[in-house]
């Protein structure tokens, strides 16, 4: 509710320009970007329940003071004129409640697609783990396809400011819910405290092997004339060791060993996008005169499609593959986006941007598609110890490519150049689409499969 929301107050707050929603979309992937690498290790280091309880506290408080804060300035609508130093205040408030939020979203988002769906199905044929991501998937879309529905109609037939109010409700409420149900699985399935225990019983046997490593070569360093230039080496080479073990650069250097690393970048170049139902677009619309209502149901149609890609996908890819399924898909959202850039040159404002929320929205069957394929391919090849970290970083590249977007955003806010990030986007999914073919070309092998070339030719 609040990611669909947050691109309405702040084009409210300050009208006529993207600037405020995007220096906030540019702080929440920022928060990403710079902290999901630690995030995903820090997930990796605690308990299933600790991490349950520290992410939904965390994530529905962040929302509430947020949603205060919302409610305050909107109805205060003169403070960036009168004081606008608590403007300012408030206004960052914010943006670092809402970066606090995403990064608890990503804790959870991280545990349960990275750990517990394939816990779960361990055991289980191959099928069975495509129909879980893509019920999971199903469940995330239809909250997307309700929550902007249920705003939309708040803020056009009831207030901003009542939106706001029940935003804050709802997360006080829910937050006791969510933990309810999130632990009822966590006990009713074994498997999961096993694998939470399996997992703090290998990081403190890593810790004591590194503790006795280091005891060990302290014992054999000789007392010669040399000793201090031996010493000097060790030193050295601690220092390295220590660089090496910073829990930012040791995610990005265990993501980087990965084989899916490509396709990783493949994903996250699709977040490197201004054409999806996100606060830039969001933002365009309301100023070209979109009732909220319409742009809030041109979101749930997009949900409703991408929950009809969960519904294909393990249709599809116990057909054709994992890795034919995300080529199939890249390619058709590729498809799908020509209608975006070419209302470009249409003169009817209003003509435009229905057919670019119609090209967005018929899109979502590939994204969503691309996505779980991806999702998919890295559960198969990452192995079990570095799941978590693996997460942690790709979740972190997708945020960088989001903050890249809105870093645009700040530097071409005028909503009549929306054009101009609409055709960059469209660049970066031409990108992920090769990205992708050059991975597949190299998984399957022209030797080892001679249907491929007619895979690319007919996608």
């Amino acid at each position: 509710m609040w990611e669909f929301s947050v691109a309405l107050y702040m084009i409210n707050i300050w009208p006529e320009s993207l600037l405020y929603a995007a220096i906030y979309g540019a702080s929440d992937s920022a928060s990403i970007a710079v902290f999901g690498p630690i995030i995903g290790r820090w997930v990796d280091k605690l308990s299933c329940l600790k991490v349950l309880q520290l992410w939904l506290v965390t994530q529905n408080l962040s929302f509430v003071i947020a949603g205060a804060s919302v409610v305050t300035l909107l109805i205060h609508s003169s403070l960036k004129f009168t004081h606008f130093s608590i403007f300012m205040l408030l206004m960052l408030l914010i943006n670092v409640c809402g970066g606090i939020g995403v990064l608890s979203t990503l804790a959870g988002t991280i545990m349960i697609e990275r750990e517990w769906l394939l816990v779960i199905s361990e055991g289980q044929p191959q099928e069975f783990l495509t129909r879980m991501n893509s019920v999971t998937r199903r469940i995330d879309l239809c909250c997307k396809l309700l929550a902007p529905v249920v705003t939309g109609f708040i803020v056009s037939f009831v207030s901003l400011k009542a939106s706001a109010i029940t935003l804050a409700l709802w997360n006080t409420v829910s937050v006791w819910v969510e933990y309810w149900l999130f632990t009822s699985v966590y006990h009713g399935i074994p498997a999961l405290d096993q694998s939470s225990q399996r997992r703090m019983a290998r990081l403190l046997q890593c810790d004591q092997e590194m503790n006795t490593l280091t005891s060990e070569e302290d014992s054999l360093l000789p007392v010669t004339g040399c000793s201090s230039e031996l010493a000097d080496r060790k030193w050295n080479k601690k220092i390295s060791e220590k660089i090496s073990e910073i829990p930012y650069i040791a995610a990005w250097r265990v993501y980087l060993q990965q084989e899916v690393a490509l396709p990783g970048l493949a994903l996250a170049s699709l977040f490197f996008t201004v054409l999806s139902f996100g606060t830039l677009m969001t933002a365009t619309l309301e100023w070209k005169g979109i009732p909220t209502y319409v742009i809030g149901l041109g979101r749930g149609i997009s949900a409703v499609i991408g929950i009809a890609a969960t519904v294909a996908y393990p249709v599809l890819q116990s057909r054709i593959s994992t890795i034919r399924t995300g080529l199939w898909s890249i390619w058709s959202q590729w498809t799908c986006l020509l209608p975006c850039i070419a209302s470009i040159w249409i003169q009817s404002g209003f003509l435009s941007s229905y057919i670019l929320m119609g090209s967005v929205a018929i899109s979502r069957l590939g994204l969503w598609m691309f996505d779980l394929s991806v999702l998919q391919h890295m559960q198969d090849l990452v192995t079990e110890s570095d799941r978590l970290i693996v997460g942690g970083v790709q979740n972190s590249l997708q945020s960088l490519m989001e903050l890249l977007v809105y870093v645009m955003g700040i530097i071409i806010s005028d909503p009549r150049d929306f054009w101009k990030l609409a055709v960059i986007s469209f660049e970066a999914v031409t990108l992920a689409a090769f990205l992708f073919c050059i991975h597949a070309y190299h998984r399957l092998g022209r030797a080892h499969d001679p249907s491929f070339g007619l895979i690319l030719v007919q996608n």
